[in-house]
Parts: structure tokens; sequence; C-alpha cells
């Protein structure tokens, strides 16, 4: 007798500046995706009145860096962040444990947005639970392992900034968010 196969039901959401873009991934397997959208289309997307079993909610945000899990303090990750990128004194820090990297990813999703935060208020998992705001680079890190090929590369390009990580194998050689005015030119 076979085993019948379960497929739950996601959605990924990514936010940036300028708006959103999203996946829908259904019961039966079926993947459906949707073009950047403007934040005023929020409330009158269909898509977002429903739950789902797995709700990722990934912010293109610039304010990353991943460290060593030997370097990582609870306590010391606005002092860590800050040493890679500017901080404003009001801006909400967060970490988030890579164990199969052996890192820890320390961010801040305080880019001047809002979207992000009404988007996991508003789009719900089946339970009612709200999903974490991720940074972008936590997604692109998690997908690396799903790249078949020795040489890996997984980028976005967004509002002018190129979210990048690249292995060889199972070791991680970069993992960075570059300011760039294309997708082909990064400072």
């Amino acid at each position: 007798m076979e085993s019948p196969r379960t497929t739950t039901s996601g959605i990924s959401i990514q936010v940036s500046l300028s708006g959103y873009s999203f996946k829908v991934r259904e019961g039966d397997g079926e993947v459906r995706s949707f073009p950047w959208q403007s934040a005023d289309r929020l409330f009158t997307t269909p898509e977002f009145q429903r739950r789902y079993d797995a709700v990722d909610i990934s912010l293109l945000t610039p304010k990353c860096t991943l460290v060593p899990e030997s370097f990582f303090r609870p306590e010391s990750v606005r002092t860590l962040l800050s040493d890679v990128v500017a901080l404003d004194p009001s801006d909400a820090t967060g970490y988030v444990r890579l164990p199969e990297l052996g890192a820890v990813l320390l961010y801040s999703n305080s880019i001047g947005e809002s979207l992000s935060r009404v988007l996991s208020q508003t789009v719900l998992t089946s339970s009612g639970a709200q999903a974490p705001v991720l940074p972008e680079m936590y997604y692109l890190l998690k997908a690396l392992p799903e790249c078949e090929d020795y040489n890996k590369v997984v980028a976005s390009y967004r509002d002018g900034w190129l979210h990048l990580a690249v292995a060889q194998g199972r070791s991680l050689l970069l993992a960075n968010v570059y300011a760039a005015p294309d997708f082909t030119t990064a400072e």
C-alpha cells in the first residue's frame, strides 16, 4: 500500500522599500508566483486573506552580518552589528542562529518601512501565529543546500541592494549585501 504524499501549503513574501512580491505553494504542490506590487494592494490581495501551514516573510535589509557562533553573545548583538553597518540609535536589532553553518545572523529590520510588520500581522499560519520577519540573507543561506551544483550562488536584487550568498560544496565563501545601482554593478 502506498502512503499518501502530504504537502503543506505555504507562502513566501519578499518585502522591500518599494513593495513586495510573493509565491504561494498549494497543498497539491502547485506553486504560483506574483510579481512586485506596491503597498497599496496589500489589503486587496486575496492570497493574504487566508492562512497557510508555513509563512516566510523576508525583508531585503542591508543591515545584517554573519558571525561565528563562538564570537556570539546575545548581549553584544548591537555592538557586533554596528561594527559593520550604520545603525541609528532607534534601530531595533535581532538575531537568528544558523547551526548548520556554525554561525549567527545579526540584523536590523529598521530600514524605514512598516510593510513587513503589517504583513506579519495579516498573513498568519494555520494556527493563527504571526511569522517572524527575517532578513533576505537568512533565506539565501537556507537556499544554498538546495542547489545541487558544487559551486553555488544565490542572490536577490531590489532597490539598489544586491544580497549575495556564495558557497563551494558545503563551505560558505561569502554572505554579504552590496550597494548596487543596477544588478551588474556592486560597490
